[in-house]
This record gives structure tokens, sequence and C-alpha cells, in this order.
């Protein structure tokens, strides 16, 4: 079995898994009969059933197979990773810093300035590093890898959106309504960058440098 399809199998049941435990139906019962706790190990532990052999398999055939694209990696390319990536980490530090309803761990309904960018910060920085990663790694291990993380962080956002609505929730029914699911879509997104906090913004910075920094000695070339 090529590396492609081990990464494509493996990413199918990290995301299958994750949808079919998180949905109303199956959460509610696996909750009842084992507790909120319980049911929350259950969850991690089958995650990492899956996502651990997932890294494994892919970091030991990194850049293996047919050549999907080729970009130069010069300046213009560099730096647009370089601030995709920033930018992804501006994002994940927010919706850590001022967790949404809409996160795993739910904050408060009232949307913040980087939910005027997107109400779903963490998992839309995750997207945009695996989107930044695609440009330059063009092989179909590459491409199965880090487009898994764009797939995943959509089609659980927008599964965790429904979840959420279908609980009849009305402080986050209008949550959901104020706020835009993809970056940038909403009416007033330039408001949301203004607004976040410099320390947030300087995080995220701070964060991307020094993964860029021990990129090649933590994740190789």
């Amino acid at each position: 079995m090529s590396p492609f399809v081990q990464i494509v199998l493996l990413w199918l049941g990290f995301a299958g898994s994750h949808l079919v435990l998180s949905s109303l139906p199956v959460r509610r019962r696996l909750v009842m009969r084992l507790g909120e706790q319980p049911f929350r190990g259950l969850y991690s532990l089958i995650a990492f059933a899956f996502f651990i052999p997932l890294v494994a398999i892919y970091f030991t055939h990194k850049h293996a197979g047919p050549q999907l694209w080729s970009l130069a990696h010069g300046p213009v390319l560099l730096a647009t990773v370089y601030t995709v990536m920033a930018f992804a980490f501006m994002l994940i530090v927010a919706g850590l810093v001022q967790p949404s309803p809409a996160f795993v761990v739910p904050g408060d309904a009232t949307p913040r300035p980087v939910h005027r960018i997107t109400r779903h910060p963490v998992m839309m920085g995750i997207a945009l590093i695996g989107l930044a990663h695609l440009l330059p790694n063009g092989s179909a291990a590459d491409v199965a890898f880090f487009a898994g993380f764009v797939l995943f962080a959509l089609l659980g956002s927008a599964h965790q959106d429904r979840r959420k609505l279908a609980d009849g929730d009305e402080k986050f029914r209008r949550f959901y309504e104020a706020t835009p699911f993809l970056p940038f879509s909403g009416p007033a997104p330039l408001r949301g960058v203004r607004g976040l906090f410099p320390a947030m913004a300087a995080a995220g910075v701070a964060v991307a440098c020094v993964v860029r920094y021990f990129h090649s000695s933590w994740f190789g070339g």
C-alpha cells in the first residue's frame, strides 16, 4: 500500500471517528453511559490512535509519490508562506485566549474581535497552516497529509456548527448569525484585525518565528 493511500485512509479514520463520536445521538448516549470526562478520554484516545500513525507514516515518507506540482522556492513563495503562517498562528493564539462558543471548550457567546474574522479561529488557523504547506510541497504524500488538515478543519468546523445549532442554544444561534465561517467572509473583517490585542498578534508572530527557526531540527526539510 502506497504512503499516499495510507495517509488518506488514516485521515478518513481520524476525521470519521471525530464526526461520529461528536454527533449528537452518539455523544449523548456515550456521555450518559460513561460520563463527560471518560467520554473525552475515549474521544482523545481514538484520535491519537489515528493521528500518531498518520504523522509517523508521513514523516517516514515525506515527498513520496508523483509530483503533482512544483513551485519555485523563490522570495515570493517564501514570503507568501511566512505571511500565511504568521496570520495562522495569530488566529490560533487569539482563538485560545478568547475561545468562542463554537470551540471544543466553549467560551463566551459574545463575539470578540477575532470572531469578526472567523467564528472558528483555531480551526481556520490550522487550515491555513495546511494550505501554506501545500504551496511548496507538491508530492502525492505531501498533498494527502497537508490537504487533510485543510479539509478536516473545514468539515469539522461545519459539523460543530450544525451540532451546536441542533442543541437549540439561542445564544449560540445569535453568535452564529453574527460571525462568518471562512476568514474575511463577513461584513467587517478589518475591524476584527484592528481589534486583535497587540499582545495576541505579537504572540502569533513570535510562535511563527520560533517554529520557522526550529523547523529543520523539529520537522526536517
